[in-house]
């Protein structure tokens, strides 16, 4: 009976609370209500930030119900239809107060719930007089209970009146604190660490992990914000993160610290402390699970990779083999959990897992006046450890660019402008692994900006970041100075530069062999960038990619690397070496098995840009072994029919060309006959 949420997918001083349905048996109704009770008296041992007397006041009271509805069920008594609907009425408002509850003590949400605390103790107060209210006209002369619980239930009412539940004067000062924080801020005058300590004390806050979680969670609140176009709140919002994000990195002096790893749940600090890491990696993509699903057999995937298995074909568990009878996936929530705990205490950045997509150009404002203020002192700090600081705080400071100019243009902006790139740029040539790739990871989302590439290329950063793709620590920096390569080679005059370094195309295909699946992105979106220069083209080919590539195809489980690798065969074969090249590894039944069995509407229609290419620069011979394969047929015309209007164009140009073969052949012409020039008008 009661309506189970997980904390993550309900909106915070949200309570989403349903009635008893009016069939429900009176015991029912009881022993859910006396569950519901030992949950609220649960939280009595909980920390609370703020609200802390109010909280206490409301599990106090309804710890003292529990007794009248325990002796109630005990005594089996017979319950009036009016005491039912007086139960069912208190059952609703045990709900929201549990949800109230939740939300006090919710992680991330500290700093959230002290600014909103008058709102919070406003909430309380409702609550507890309706429950006052609701006990008023419970008929308690029709219960036989003892003399000692009715008279308990008459305190609970006359206290449920008479408390206050006014804002703690704790946090009411807490509050002035941080808003004078904000203003200082905002006049450009750095708080003392003192001052910042102070508030992080109060609520809780006492490591790197408890801070970023609460800058995640207020993220998350503008986000949600600006897509249901509540913009009242976002300046608010913005403010307050800007001011964790603040103290975040002046106030702490370890990444995801052993404090942060004591401070979460007992049971999900000591399961992580103990945790293999290889236990949180999808067993088919190696990479850290973002949405981790667990199938019939008991075994966890990552949804997107166990969704592709099951595209390709198979019904089988991909760890044991054995046959599957069903393929619902059920989200392991758990696991997620310790995923996201275990890799925010050790550093370790976490894709999304595909929900709700950040729109990133709402950040090319800063939002409010205070967060802008802050993103510039604070890049100025970031800076000055980059410059001065010991190994651990440039490392420390590396770290905190990468995440801050991640998701936000106007942060990469302030970062630029306080002159960050040149001291990334030698902090790639530290010997400490992780130092290095935080490094190449804020550079990589610096060189997102069209100024960034610009600086990166004229401090001479092309070749640090080769030596990373080519002796990088760790993969993960290998794969970042790809990605970084991509963005650069945006720009025609550095694909250029690029294209012209012997080492990048090797470097770059060794990374694509040996790599991760994140790795082997990286590098096809940078020889994919490369080849908008024309003269990488024969590099490329020179190189051996076009075997290495076909080799690769039949063996990507991931559909999006197979689509990249029709992208950069595709772009191939519009010249005749690089058709040439393809021919000549035996590929087309290869590339027709893809068009077939691809999942992808970006994959079938790159294949059919290749074919198409194929049959244009190689002639007769090419069309004549399609002409033969009739089940190429039912693809193209899959992807006429369904495809963008460009590859729709491109597949009625392939079919027409083998239409116009298979009828020259049946009136006796040649197939020789067919030169390349007959096909120059598909374009």
């Amino acid at each position: 009976m009661i309506n189970n949420y997980d904390q993550s997918s309900r909106r915070i001083l949200t309570f989403p609370a349903i009635r008893p349905c009016e069939a429900v048996s009176p015991a029912a109704l009881l022993n859910s209500l006396i569950d519901l009770a030992g949950k609220i008296i649960d939280y009595k041992s909980s920390f609370f930030a703020s609200n802390k007397g109010n909280a206490r006041q409301s599990i106090r009271l309804i710890g003292i119900l529990l007794n009248f509805l325990e002796e109630v069920r005990v005594r089996q008594l017979g319950l009036s239809d009016s005491a039912v609907l007086s139960l069912s009425e208190l059952h609703f408002i045990f709900q929201k107060i549990h949800y109230l509850l939740e939300d006090c003590t919710r992680d991330g949400a500290r700093l959230w719930m002290l600014m909103r605390s008058e709102r919070v103790s406003g909430q309380f107060r409702v609550l507890i007089r309706a429950m006052a209210t609701i006990l008023d006209v419970l008929p308690l002369g029709l219960i036989d209970v003892s003399v000692e619980v009715r008279e308990s239930i008459e305190l609970v009412m006359w206290q449920a009146r008479k408390l206050k539940f006014e804002v703690d004067p704790f946090d009411e000062l807490s509050v002035k604190n941080v808003v004078s924080i904000l203003g200082q801020i905002e006049d450009q005058i750095v708080p003392k660490s003192s001052d910042l300590r102070w508030v992080l004390d109060y609520l809780g806050v006492r490591s790197w992990v408890e801070c970023d979680r609460e800058i995640k969670f207020l993220d998350n609140e503008i986000g949600l914000e600006y897509l249901t176009a509540e913009k009242r709140e976002l300046g608010f919002l913005n403010s307050v993160m800007s001011f964790m994000s603040y103290c975040r990195a002046v106030s702490f002096d370890i990444v995801g610290d052993i404090t942060g790893r004591r401070s979460t749940s007992r049971r999900s600090g000591n399961v992580v402390s103990g945790l293999n890491p290889d236990d949180l990696r999808c067993p088919i993509s190696l990479e850290y699970m973002t949405e981790p699903v667990t199938i019939e057999t008991g075994h966890t995937y990552d949804r997107s990779s166990i969704l592709q298995w099951f595209r390709a074909g198979n019904a089988t568990c991909p760890k044991t083999g054995e046959k599957l009878t069903s393929t619902e996936l059920v989200p392991n929530l758990a696991l997620k959990r310790l995923i996201v705990e275990y890799c925010s205490g050790n550093g370790i950045p976490v894709a999304d897992s595909g929900g709700r997509k950040r729109d990133i150009t709402r950040t090319v404002l800063p939002g409010s006046p205070v967060a802008e203020a802050a993103m510039k002192m604070l890049a100025n700090f970031l800076v000055g450890r980059l410059v001065v600081g010991t190994e651990e705080e440039k490392k420390k400071a590396a770290y905190e660019v990468r995440l801050l100019t991640k998701s936000s243009i106007f942060n990469r902006s302030c970062f630029l402008d306080a002159g960050t790139i040149p001291y990334l740029l030698n902090l790639l040539s530290s010997k400490e692994a992780l130092a290095q790739e935080n490094a190449i990871a804020a550079l990589l989302n610096m060189s997102k900006h069209s100024k960034g590439k610009t600086i990166v290329v004229e401090n001479g950063g092309l070749e640090f970041i080769l030596k990373v793709l080519k002796e990088g620590l760790k993969m993960e920096a290998r794969q970042h100075a790809a990605g970084t390569l991509f963005y650069l080679a945006s720009v025609e005059e550095y694909r250029i530069l690029i294209g012209e370094i012997p080492e990048v195309i090797p470097s770059l295909m060794e990374l694509l062999r040996d790599g991760t699946d994140r790795g082997k992105k990286n590098a096809l979106v940078a020889i994919f960038g490369l080849l908008m220069d024309p003269n990488n083209h024969w590099r490329v080919l020179g190189a051996g990619l076009v075997p290495l590539l076909l080799s690769l195809l039949t063996s990507f489980e991931r559909e999006d690397l197979i689509t990249d690798s029709l992208a950069v065969l595709a772009t191939l074969a519009q010249k005749s070496d690089g058709t040439f090249a393809i021919l000549s590894t035996g590929a087309l039944h290869t590339i027709m098995g893809t068009l077939s069995s691809s999942t992808s509407r970006a994959g079938k229609e790159y294949c059919v840009s290749l074919l198409l290419a194929l049959c244009v620069n190689g002639g007769a011979e090419v069309v004549q072994f399609l002409v033969k394969n009739s089940s190429l047929m039912g693809p193209l015309y899959s992807v006429l029919t369904e495809g963008t209007s460009r590859a729709s164009k491109k597949a009625s140009s392939l079919i027409r060309i083998l239409h116009e073969f298979h009828e020259r052949s049946s009136s006796g012409f040649m197939a020789h006959a067919l030169s390349r020039e007959q096909f120059v008008h598909v374009w």
